[in-house]
């Protein structure tokens, strides 16, 4: 079917005008094509002003109207904010997810720009179409009634539906809430969340480095434990933050929970201490740990610990892709709201692995921190990360059942969260006790980079269409981290250890 779409109002001269009579205005169109410029955006949506003001900055275009119609679709998902867009529909946001569908995309964002159906990334003015389309004439009767023809430039007849829409420029609303609002001071948000993210790492690192200290003889169950701790609480707190937010804003979430979170640090850290020499249990004779402490410049000399960040990269990429990219992949495989029953509950299948994973992530910290202690470091990466392997592979290809696709997610993650508790420990057993938080938190570095190639995901899906090759990226990735733990990490510790 034909759509056709024009501009009501702000009509340039690119349309042959004519007064019929006082109450009545006539337009005719020229015979080539004009592109139709869509942006999804929202007054709630902090990114979207810049986005907006370029496509005002239109009206100064010469071919408004003639090459191209811009029209701004204000979408409804970020009322929630607190601040309702007056100009948002749930008809623009059900055009932008049909969008996304035809696209398998998966997701919706603003600012989205749409070019003749067609997701935008490169923000540019249309050039001019050469193909040939026909005469549009549209007559406005008493600034109310449209009457329209359009002679299709091939002679072929055919159902035609015809869009109006009121376009303006100018328009300005003074935004008192959402993220809008805070347009201003978005720099001071993220100095604040930059401040707040370096004391979550400093307690973080803290406490995994006191573990990997007192407890030489169980040094992966308590990293692993440690770790756990540190996404349980996390876990816990994801409700009443929520309630938080709905009754009172995220003003009083940030300052109340930040307030309680900071006394309690405080209090607890008092009871911390670094152990004695001859205070901790004497090391595993099982386990390949070294008697001298290096310190960090040191470590980053040494190509043991290249090869332990490199294989921290390759495994945390795939389980930062699983995470980010979980809700994508259960819409593309059509299984996202499909019912589950499985341990006596029934739950849509995203929401019951997104739940399910998160326990899995919780539990496999300490469980394999703690078979490493038993058979040695480098076996268990070389089980957990062949096993991730296993379990990227069968998502990809048994994901689509709605049970297995719960299922094999929760697999994926369970083999994937270990990697929490197996380098802390590798680390401390390499490079020694005295410099143990340091190193191990050079080492945790590995993470960010990973999640740098998080985003090429996306672009490979597009480009291909699926997500088969990103699937066998990630398990290929693994399947080359459990070969280097056992055939270049073991002998290598081995021969460092011994020299040491």
């Amino acid at each position: 079917m034909l759509r056709l779409i024009f501009g009501l109002l702000l009509i340039t001269s690119t349309w042959i005008t004519t007064q019929v009579r006082a109450e009545t205005l006539s337009i005719e169109s020229g015979p080539r094509k004009t592109h139709l410029l869509e942006l999804f955006t929202s007054e709630g949506c902090s990114s979207c002003p810049p986005a907006e003001a370029w496509m005002s900055r239109l009206k100064e275009n010469p071919g408004l109207w003639r090459d191209f119609v811009p029209i701004a679709f204000h979408v409804d998902y970020w009322d929630r904010l607190g601040w309702r867009d007056p100009f948002a529909s749930k008809a623009w946001t059900a055009r932008q997810y049909e969008y996304s569908e035809h696209w398998n995309s998966g997701s919706v964002y603003t600012p989205g720009f749409v070019l003749d159906g067609r997701e935008m990334q490169n923000r540019s003015v249309p050039s001019a179409a050469v193909e040939t389309t026909g005469t549009l004439k549209i007559s406005v009767i008493d600034g109310e009634k449209v009457a329209a023809s359009f002679q299709p430039a091939n002679g072929e007849t055919k159902p035609l539906e015809l869009h109006v829409a009121r376009v303006g420029f100018g328009l300005n609303v003074h935004v008192k809430a959402g993220e809008g609002a805070i347009l201003f001071c978005f720099t001071f948000l993220y100095i604040a969340a930059a401040i707040g993210g370096v004391g979550a790492g400093a307690v973080y690192g803290t406490c995994i480095g006191n573990a990997l200290k007192w407890f030489p003889d169980r040094r992966g169950l308590c990293a692993g434990l440690t770790a756990a701790g540190f996404g349980a609480g996390s876990a816990l707190t994801i409700i009443p933050i929520q309630q938080v937010i709905g009754d009172f804003g995220y003003e009083s979430a940030f300052l109340w929970f930040g307030i309680g979170q900071g006394i309690v640090v405080v209090l607890v850290s008092m009871l911390l201490r670094a152990p004695v020499p001859g205070e901790t249990p004497a090391p595993q004779a099982r386990l390949q740990q070294t008697t001298r402490d290096y310190t960090p410049v040191e470590m980053v000399r040494s190509p043991i610990f290249w090869v332990m960040y490199g294989m921290f990269v390759l495994v945390g990429a795939g389980g930062l892709m699983a995470t980010a990219q979980l809700a994508p992949i259960a819409k593309d495989f059509k299984v996202a709201d499909v019912p589950v029953s499985l341990l006596g509950l029934t739950l849509p299948a995203l929401t019951f692995a997104l739940s399910i994973d998160r326990v899995l992530n919780g539990l496999t910290r300490p469980f394999f921190g703690w078979v490493s202690d038993n058979i040695g470091r480098e076996n268990t990466m070389f089980i957990a990360f062949a096993l991730e392997a296993v379990g990227i592979w069968a998502l990809s290809v048994y994901g689509h059942d709605p049970l297995l696709f719960v299922v094999l997610s929760g697999l994926v993650f369970f083999a994937w969260g270990e990697i929490y508790s197996l380098f802390p420990s590798t680390c401390t057993d390499t490079f020694g006790t005295k410099f143990a938080t340091t190193n191990a938190g050079l080492l945790y570095t590995a993470k960010g980079t990973a999640a740098l190639l998080v985003p090429y995901t996306n672009q490979i899906q597009k480009m291909t269409g699926s997500w088969d090759t990103v699937f066998l990226i990630a398990a290929a990735a693994n399947i080359l981290a459990a070969v280097l733990a056992i055939a270049v990490l073991k002998s290598w510790r081995i021969r460092m250890i011994a020299r040491g």
